[in-house]
């Protein structure tokens, strides 16, 4: 068990919902609670309501008969001093504040009370999370903040100054098989900030890869050592919100955090050993990535089963993104001559489908053999779907290949296109094409719909393994 401060806010037997209603965000957090099958039990705290969500509300946290672990507020600014001394007197742990319009507003008035409130929580020993903020996402507790999180509990954590981007990053990456260990959203970071965060996840055993969306730095003398340490013992993918002028002037409008030198920044997240990437559409393809891919060792690469333009379309994307897509070596060759392959002097890196005639098995040889082979350090195989031919289709012989190519100890990246013509496509084939995605993923396959977006990935993946040389 960790000894780290969040540590002990984190395992709540129960929690208060403070402003909670059947209606407003105050219901959007108990409803999920109660949805996620929370073990804990569960106090609505409101004074307008007798129940709320079914559960029986207290008019003030002085009321509740049972102790209080953990307290979510959604009530306004003004009222939080009086809930921190609430909270104080009941013995309350952990403080997630959601209420906002705190410093963010650049209100003097309104900095003042959430030092006073800070001030005040630590007479108490209260740790807070946020102010203005989402709070924390823990499938192995069954925390959520939003209906629909996954409750399937995986090895990446998340940091992120903003709640939008947590359920962004949780959805999209969920989509592509990732499932996370905790994600928590800090907001202003009044008590607990980026570096305390980056701290806990850096010693928690239950995360292996770290994901970090921060807008600006509240703690800058001690950051660049905390994104250090972490860097040295996991993986840690950031992405800076706030990076040119109007980024800037609204990062101070969201979080209340002053952003600095784009420049500067990238200096520092490369000399880190952190990797930096632009967008969050990056930093989820590189957690699948890390989440499936072995460690990787070079930047030859074999592609299988592109046809036609796309062949042609993969090689220069590919090298585009850094990777290199060799000739196709001559060995191979004349082991395909050997088993009386006729387009063994045809066939290249990429080895297109097309050329095959449409003879599956032959197609999946060459796979084979290119994966076996010393002068490739990682695979990209296009998946191809029945698409409008189903007639004796059958997917498990289909998807053998696939999973065979997998199985190589090699970073293997599958691009499954999605259907351009989805008016032209039978109902049967659609259902076939997502059974046939869902296995990919089911097998811990590393899946892009695109070809830029997995080359981009796998660079970036390559490039993290080639700095810690």
């Amino acid at each position: 068990m960790s000894n780290h401060p969040l540590e002990e806010i984190l395992h709540p037997k129960s929690i208060a919902v403070v402003g909670a209603s059947d209606t407003g965000r105050g219901g959007g957090f108990l409803t999920p609670l109660q949805n996620s099958g929370y073990q804990g039990t569960i106090y609505p705290v409101n004074p307008k309501y007798k129940m709320v969500g079914g559960l029986p509300a207290y008019p003030r946290v002085s009321a509740i008969p049972g102790p209080v672990d953990y307290v979510i507020s959604s009530i306004p600014a003004q009222q939080v001093l009086d809930l921190v001394e609430a909270c104080g007197k009941k013995g309350v742990k952990g403080l997630h504040l959601f209420t906002a319009r705190f410093s963010e507003t650049g209100r003097k008035e309104a900095s003042d009370l959430e030092k006073e409130i800070l001030k005040r929580a630590r007479e108490y020993g209260i740790r807070i999370i946020g102010p203005n903020c989402m709070g924390v996402y823990y499938p192995r507790e069954r925390i959520v903040f939003n209906d629909g999180m996954p409750m399937e509990p995986g090895k990446i954590g998340l940091i992120s100054q903003s709640g939008q981007v947590v359920g962004e990053i949780v959805s999209f990456a969920g989509q592509q098989g990732v499932r996370f260990s905790k994600a928590i959203s800090y907001g202003n970071a009044l008590d607990f900030n980026e570096c305390d965060y980056l701290d806990y996840f850096a010693q928690d055993p239950e995360t292996e890869i770290i994901l970090l969306y921060i807008e600006g730095v509240r703690d800058g003398k001690r950051f660049p050592e905390a994104l250090k340490k972490a860097a040295a013992v996991k993986p840690v993918l950031i992405v800076k919100g706030g990076r040119g002028n109007a980024g800037t002037r609204a990062t101070v409008s969201h979080t209340a955090s002053l952003a600095g030198s784009q420049q500067v920044w990238e200096a520092l997240v490369r000399q880190s050993g952190a990797v930096n990437v632009s967008t969050l559409e990056d930093l989820v393809d590189l957690a699948v990535a890390f989440n499936f891919l072995p460690p990787a060792t070079g930047r030859k690469l074999a592609v299988l089963g592109g046809s036609g333009g796309s062949s042609v379309l993969s090689a220069d994307q590919c090298e585009e993104a850094g990777l290199e897509v060799i000739p196709l070596p001559q060995d191979i060759r004349d082991k395909l001559k050997e088993a009386g392959s006729p387009i063994w002097d045809w066939i290249g890196n990429p080895a297109d489908f097309s050329i095959s005639m449409g003879d599956h098995e032959a197609a999946f040889q060459i796979g084979y053999l290119m994966a076996e082979h010393p002068s490739f350090d990682s695979l990209m195989v296009f998946v191809h779907g029945p698409w409008r031919r189903v007639k004796n289709f059958s997917l498990p012989n289909h998807l053998q290949p696939y999973k065979q190519m997998g199985s190589f100890n090699k970073p293997t990246v599958f691009v499954y296109q999605e259907m351009r013509n989805q008016e032209k496509e039978d109902e049967t084939a659609a259902k076939i094409r997502m059974e046939l995605k869902e296995k990919l993923i089911e097998w811990n396959m590393a899946v892009y719909p695109t070809i830029n977006r997995a080359a981009r990935a796998l660079s970036g993946f390559i490039g993290f393994y080639e700095n810690r040389k």
